[in-house]
């Protein structure tokens, strides 16, 4: 191998302990988050970070269909922290 792809294969494996790490972590401020906004951000940083792990692995692998689902990740992710954070904040979804 070349030395680029040693360097990549290096920076994917970092990438991917980083987002583990990360998502960990907002694991744990999700179940001991004080208040349910410490939760909707904990939520919404492990979409975030489950975004970044199908894009690493989409790149390590190098199959392409991973990124057409990180964007429907990235939607569902943006549409359900918003609707939960409504729904905390006025009780319904829908008025």
């Amino acid at each position: 191998m070349t030395e680029a792809a040693d360097i990549m294969n290096i920076a994917i494996a970092i990438a991917f302990v980083t987002l583990v790490l990360g998502q960990i972590l907002s694991m744990v401020r999700l179940v001991l988050g004080p208040t349910s906004g410490d939760r909707i951000l904990a939520l919404d940083t492990m979409v975030i970070n489950a975004l970044g792990l199908v894009v690493v692995l989409g790149i390590s692998q190098g199959v392409q269909i991973y990124f057409e689902v990180s964007l429907l990740i990235a939607m569902l992710g943006f549409v359900s922290t918003v609707a939960l954070a409504r729904f905390i904040l006025r009780g319904d979804i829908i008025e």
